[in-house]
């Protein structure tokens, strides 16, 4: 590849030194942990590791590319719509369609993933390599293409071998898989990895709306930053594991930092160069098969409707095993052919509370029929259930490839707010092999310990109103407990913890008397600060009781009396003189 990136190059001198210089310098800028293709793999930072850049992981399968450079005039931001294209603009202007997704892709993610840092820049650079941005904008005013834009037929030969997965759903192809539309998903990417970006309802690769928030979601799981070079190359290698590809990447975004404008959809520039020289299959507009109508299902061949996985609606429950698949005589083995069943390779209890990471992943193994493992497989990771429970990155699937022991750990989950259990079905991409469930639980916020966060004894005279508010702290295990339910009474004794008919209350919106408060909560810190509390006229030594779920309790002593007062000292008696 880097081969067919240096003829590319020797257009003319002056744009072959310019060029390499750049390719040197991004290079030379590498993160550590980023390697070049066919190495380790890229990680991510902190503890959570990205799947292995393997074809099948990445969404366009490491397929080709175009490999043109940026111009070495600087983009010009100031055209217009308006505004007569001249010549050497064409390259600095994005179609407008095209444009307006990568920004409401990039605005969406800043409020769905503050700390992902997404560039629309970045989402430009990644369209024009892969696609020319939508072949130049041909795009409807719905921003589906006009015509579908298919990368090769990924079947082994000078590409990945990844069979059929959609039953030629997106791509027409019943065989193999092909990469699909301006931002070249993959069908079994896709799957998981779709999204609706522009609210019609259906996720669509061929829409650059549904294409461009859907790539954004991608390159932003793993809690990467990419306003960080080291995430932002791991991200860029996610989507193809190339060095080459990484160094194009990065010069369009450089590019297109520097400025850019709008220009009519259908005006864009098309490049001219492939990494693979134009070899089979073609990463261009192709006439079959037909585009599907704006918001219509994608056809199989032949014409029959197939709803695939990432179009069923809301909440149903995804299939245990892809669909089966054609295989042509012939047609050499895979690693994935080999599989025969799934075993779990050490999964420890799944519970968590609501808020919190679960401390244990789910770990399953690929072994053929005689137990042997198998490295190099997709393994599908699918959360399905009433639940918003998420892995790590806010995904419901994840498909991590098996390692040299044949073992696939899923990204952490990371419990929502809804308690109860749920279920991750692990899947082997391309087989249909029966899937193995892996029940979770999540529990209710709970505390161990309250404690109060001041010494101060809470006295009162009969009638009057408490100076001090009560307030506690609850922790479990040590660590503040946050949104805790509570509960706190007033209570008869320690023995008898019946609500107490006199002494201290509290007093609701209207001014009652209440002496049992339900739904309280703690903030953020752990704290629980309760409302004023008064007295009535009965003195004593009264109990106020506060638990919470888990099983914490406390119980603050209130006490009621009047006021001492001094007596005044009486005065002395006068003098009696001795006469």
């Amino acid at each position: 590849m880097a081969a067919q990136f240096g003829r590319r190059l020797r257009k003319g001198a002056a744009t072959t030194a310019v060029a390499a210089a750049a390719v040197a310098a991004l290079s030379a800028s590498q993160a550590p942990g980023v390697t070049a293709e066919g190495q380790d793999r890229p990680t991510a930072t902190g503890a959570e590791t990205a799947p292995d850049a393997a074809a099948g992981d990445s969404p366009t399968a490491n397929g080709p590319y175009y490999t043109d450079l940026p111009p070495l005039n600087s983009p010009s931001p100031s055209p217009t719509l308006d505004t007569p294209v001249t010549p050497g603009t064409s390259e600095a202007g994005i179609p407008a369609t095209v444009l307006d997704a990568y920004k409401k892709a990039a605005d969406e993610l800043r409020s769905s993933k503050p700390g992902c840092n997404l560039p629309w820049e970045l989402l430009a650079a990644i369209g024009k390599v892969e696609s020319g941005q939508a072949s130049g904008g041909r795009v409807n005013a719905e921003g589906t293409t006009l015509t579908p834009i298919l990368g090769p037929q990924l079947d082994g030969n000078g590409f990945a071998l990844i069979k059929d997965t959609d039953d030629g759903a997106y791509d027409g192809n019943s065989t193999y898989d092909q990469a699909v539309g301006p931002m070249q998903f993959i069908p079994s990417t896709w799957a998981w990895a779709g999204r609706d970006g522009n609210g019609d309802g259906t996720k669509d690769p061929n829409n650059i709306y549904d294409a461009a928030f859907a790539a954004g979601h991608y390159l932003c799981r793993y809690g990467w930053d990419l306003s960080t070079d080291g995430d932002l190359e791991r991200a860029i290698l996610s989507y193809n594991n190339s060095r080459d590809y990484l160094n194009t990447v990065l010069s369009w975004l450089e590019y297109y930092r520097k400025g850019t404008h709008e220009i009519p959809d259908g005006t864009g520039s098309l490049p001219g160069n492939r990494s693979d020289n134009g070899g089979s299959g073609s990463v261009s507009p192709t006439p079959t098969p037909p585009a599907s109508p704006p918001g219509s299902k994608p056809q199989k061949p032949g014409g029959g409707a197939s709803t695939p996985p990432s179009t069923r609606p809301p909440g149903s429950t995804p299939p245990s095993t892809p669909p089966p698949s054609s295989t042509p005589p012939g047609t050499p083995q895979t690693p994935t052919d080999t599989v025969d069943h799934l075993e779990d390779a050490g999964t420890g209890a799944l519970t968590a509370q609501a808020g919190d990471a679960f401390t244990k992943k789910i770990s399953t193994r690929a072994e053929t029929k005689s137990g042997e493992a198998v490295a190099k497989v997709r393994v599908r990771f699918t959360i399905i259930g009433d639940t918003d429970t998420t892995f790590t990155g806010g995904e419901s699937v994840a498909t991590i490839v098996t390692n040299s022991s044949g073992t696939a750990v899923a990204p952490a989950l990371r419990a929502g707010e809804k308690t109860g259990g749920f279920t991750v079905r692990v899947t082997v991409v391309g087989r249909t092999i029966g899937g193995l469930d892996y029940k979770a639980t999540v529990t209710e916020r709970a505390a161990d310990t309250l404690t109060r966060t001041s010494d101060t004894a809470l006295t009162c005279v009969p009638g009057g109103e408490f100076a001090d508010q009560v307030e506690v702290k609850a922790t479990y295990k040590g660590a503040v407990a946050d949104k805790v339910a509570a509960t706190a009474t007033l209570i008869k004794t320690a023995i008898d913890p019946t609500e107490n008919d006199k002494g201290p209350y509290f007093k609701d919106a209207d001014g009652k008397t209440v002496r049992t408060l339900t739904g309280l909560e703690t903030d953020e810190n752990g704290l629980l600060k309760l409302p004023k509390l008064y007295a009535d006229d009965t003195a004593g030594t009264y109990l106020l009781h506060i638990t919470t779920a888990g099983g914490a309790s406390i119980n603050v002593q209130l006490t009621v009396e009047a006021a001492t007062t001094s007596s005044p000292s009486p005065s002395p008696s006068p003098s009696t003189s001795a006469g």
